[in-house]
């Protein structure tokens, strides 16, 4: 395979705030800590307050693998070795973050961990005297069902149908089998189909969380990588969380930060992601997750009969960490406490909403990590290049609409000159002089002239979009060509990663394809990639 870099402005795909903070942008400094630089990480490692308890985090995790798979194979060997590194204190993470999507959901959730695998791997050449551990932090406590219960493999649609209730991580996957069954169909058959519909099953069939299924899927595919996956719904880790969730529910120190900082990305001209509530916690418990709210001193769940004083709740807080879940604000800081973190990874959105965080990180004294934008890639065949030699289109330019991507074609391999400039200008000099003579006449009739200008001006548009169109018939062949190039590699009209699964290429290129991933991807050089076979 082959690869080509793009800058990421060229794909039209990207928002304006992730453009700015890739290109270093001066009014994002307020809102982190570094920009993305091997010498910043270098800074962050001097300057990291580490707080998390290692031997607690390495024994949760010991525990974890131990209950869902077998630690024993050599394929483990990587992933037991980077969890015992986390007991020292030269090791660190780089994390990313993503929901239980089954079967992996769209592309860019594998894209997300080979970013973290080769940071990782850039980190541990430049500081060859430290660890850095790659890790996957599961989305466990998600509780919306409908975003995570689907999945588009060949552009065909496949759902779990379920009434789910409460956080999706202790959700059984036993309902799962019509889906499944769906999804290996359309895999086909072939030895690399074979291979991941062998995987799935055991994942999704022989687990009885679908926590434990993502593990055991991502596992099967990442841990030669020496990924560690880790899910934060435990009691060991929320107790370290505590005074937190205190502060956060009965002293609002969270929600003052944030509100703060969302304020001043708006006057920086950078739109937020997310807002901050008074209190960022749910409760969880068996099938129940609902926000906490409080009403004259009285706390209660939306949805829910449950109610509690203060002294009960701070009690329950107490006794029992584990039923207090975080809001999409409080869960990196979570992640910042019980994990060595020095990076994380993400998409665009996740990128911003972090922005609004990093205040509310000071107010609890837990330092802010570095915020990386996730790789991007499209991923083609063998016909891609050769036709857009045939077409003699560059790469960059198959990212623009279908709509523009065929005018400018017709316009650069046109005999016929299909636009008017020249008879507007000769237009423009006869209404300077007609305008001369009706002001003559009586200066009230100027108006009428240049209204009768633009109405021919705008008849002038009209008959060139004509001439455009009258010309694309004798192009049908290279524009229907353009137009199957642009339905095929951007379904929906978006990007291939967001809707497309990676079992689409699993099919056709087996291991070799998660291998040619990490073998292209280029974390800290902020470029698209495209490859080609």
């Amino acid at each position: 395979m082959k690869a080509t870099y793009i800058e990421y402005h060229e794909t039209n795909s990207f928002s304006s705030t992730a453009l700015s903070y890739l290109a270093g942008d001066s009014k994002i400094q307020p809102f982190i800590s570094h920009f993305p630089t091997i010498a910043n990480f270098g800074h962050l490692i001097e300057s990291r307050r580490v707080t998390t308890d290692r031997k607690v985090l390495r024994d949760v995790l010991t525990r974890q693998y131990s209950e869902t798979l077998d630690s024993g194979l050599p394929s483990q060997l990587k992933v037991n070795e980077n969890i015992e590194l986390l007991l020292r204190d030269t090791t660190y993470t780089i994390t990313t973050g993503h929901q239980l999507n089954i079967f992996t959901g769209p592309l860019y959730f594998i894209y997300k961990i080979v970013t973290t695998i080769n940071l990782s791997r850039e980190l541990k050449q430049a500081y060859p005297d430290k660890d850095f551990v790659p890790v996957y932090w599961m989305a466990t406590e998600d509780h919306d069902f409908a975003e995570i219960n689907h999945v588009k493999l060949f552009g065909k649609n496949i759902n779990w149908e379920l009434n789910a209730s409460g956080a999706t991580g202790r959700l059984n996957p036993e309902t799962i089998a019509e889906a499944l069954k769906a999804y290996q169909s359309t895999l086909g058959i072939s030895k690399n189909s074979e291979r991941l519909t062998a995987i799935i099953e055991e994942a999704y069939l022989h687990h009885d969380t679908l926590a434990s299924a993502t593990r055991y899927l991502v596992n099967a595919l990442f841990s030669s990588y020496g990924l560690v996956i880790v899910d934060a719904d435990e009691k060991d880790f929320k107790a370290q969380f505590t005074s937190v969730i205190e502060d956060d529910i009965f002293n609002k120190v969270s929600s003052a930060a944030i509100t703060k900082a969302t304020n001043k990305l708006k006057e920086a001209g950078f739109d937020p992601q997310v807002n901050s509530r008074d209190i960022n916690f749910f409760y969880m418990k068996d099938n129940l997750r609902e926000r906490l709210v409080e009403e004259k001193g009285v706390y209660y769940l939306l949805n829910s009969e449950i109610r509690f004083n203060a002294e009960e709740l701070r009690n329950e807080i107490r006794d029992y960490p584990e039923r207090f879940s975080p809001n999409v604000v409080m869960r990196p800081l979570y992640q910042e406490i019980i994990l060595p973190n020095l990076a994380y990874i993400g998409g665009g959105s996740e990128l911003v909403y972090w922005l609004q965080l990093e205040q509310c990180f000071d107010a609890f004294k837990v330092d802010f990590p570095i915020l990386l934008l996730r790789n991007s890639a499209m991923i083609t065949d063998e016909s891609f290049g050769s036709k857009l030699c045939r077409l003699h289109i560059p790469a960059k330019d198959i990212f623009k609409s279908t709509e523009i991507l065929q005018k400018e074609w017709v316009l650069r391999n046109s005999q016929n000159v299909l636009n008017l400039s020249d008879e507007r200008k000769d237009f423009q000099s006869v209404f300077e002089k007609i305008k001369l003579r009706a002001y003559k006449i009586d200066p009230t009739l100027a108006p009428s002239t240049e209204a009768v200008k633009a109405r021919l001006y705008h008849t002038l548009e009209n008959l060139e979009k004509k001439f455009l169109k009258g010309e694309k018939k004798n192009h049908e062949g290279a524009l229907s060509q353009i137009e199957g190039l642009r339905t095929k590699y951007f379904p929906g009209n978006s990007l291939q990663e967001r809707s497309e699964n990676f079992g689409l290429f699993f099919v056709k290129y087996g291991d070799d394809f998660i291998a040619e991933l990490v073998k292209r991807f280029k974390p800290l050089d902020f470029k698209f990639t495209i490859i080609e076979p």
